[in-house]
């Protein structure tokens, strides 16, 4: 971890930078790859870590920008196979202004853009990104990943590390992994989805691999509202009961943290959560029923079979 300071940042020069989204959709992401031969980052990044991209220029306040983080979607060995090309996705933050702090003018609803997201979705082959890394120790896949089973959850671009963890875990030089894995992947429309092709030919090519998608806003066939990640746990129920009450099975959480407490409340209802998670004082006696957020974030402490990266 953190062999290149963002204080003294390496080159690393772009390869390609090319949409993933499945369709037409009012977002915008990209698969951005960038080559980091010769540099410290070479063979040293694992998949489900992250690395820092340091944006050219000043703030607001004339200071240099900070350092921001972004998700591997790549395996260990790179894009390349030599651990000489990462990968990452980002999304262009399109967003209005509104009062955050006291003082903040409330009548500034101008749109602004998000500096690191859109610098990086701008970026063409051969330009040059200032990056520091690797980042993060705790959401990795174990060292043994044969012994375990797993359910990824992701919203977003939270999906990037199971993109890298996948390929690990399926596409490995020594053979697939046989254990069983579920991707289970929320978007507000079916055109958001990222890499979508991409999991469909893997759920195909491998018999212990199940893709799963939960869209928000789009109604379901039989006419129902569409379905959140913990709501398609829910009717799936028969599915995912005997992967969650193995011995084996690691879950891991990636994308906005609302996602959390929805699959908190979901465990706990149904007693699964005994081996994810552990009950503490502001949620004794409460059914998961009148959890609030904040009684889940002061409640709710994942053990180490679950893994979260939530923003």
């Amino acid at each position: 971890m953190n062999l290149v300071k963002p204080s003294k940042p390496v080159t690393g020069r772009v390869v390609a930078n090319e949409l993933c989204m499945n369709g037409k959709s009012s977002s915008f992401v990209k698969h951005l790859t960038i080559d980091v031969s010769d540099t410290p980052l070479a063979g040293t990044f694992r998949a489900g870590q992250s690395f820092g991209v340091i944006t050219p220029g000043k703030d607001e306040k004339g200071k240099p920008h900070k350092v921001r983080l972004y998700s591997l979607a790549c395996p260990t060995w790179g894009e390349d196979g030599a651990g000489n090309v990462l990968s990452t996705t980002p999304k262009r933050l399109l967003d209005e202004h509104r009062p955050q702090r006291r003082g903040d003018d409330s009548d500034n609803h101008r749109l602004f853009l998000g500096v690191c997201s859109n610098y990086l979705c701008d970026l063409n082959a051969g330009d040059e990104v200032s990056l520091s890394g690797p980042n993060s120790k705790r959401f990795l896949l174990p060292v043994d990943p044969d012994d375990h089973d797993y359910l990824f959850l992701a919203t977003g671009t939270g999906i990037a590390p199971y993109r890298g963890m996948l390929e690990e875990l399926l596409n490995a030089p020594g053979g697939p992994c046989k254990s069983q894995i579920h991707l289970v992947m929320g978007t507000p429309y079916t055109s958001d989805l990222l890499y979508h092709d991409y999991f469909e030919v893997l759920a195909t090519q491998h018999d212990n691999f199940h893709y799963h998608t939960a869209i928000s806003r789009e109604p379901l066939p039989d006419g129902r509202r569409g379905r959140y990640i913990d709501s398609l746990l829910e009717d799936k129920l028969n599915e995912f009961t005997p992967l969650l009450a193995g011995s084996r099975t690691l879950i891991y959480v990636c994308g906005l943290a609302g996602m959390q407490l929805g699959l908190f409340k979901f465990l706990a209802r149904h007693d699964l959560d005994g081996d994810y998670c552990e009950r503490r004082k502001p949620l004794d006696g409460l059914a998961p029923e009148v959890w609030t957020p904040e009684q889940i974030k002061r409640g709710i402490h994942p053990t180490g079979r679950c893994m979260l990266e939530v923003y």
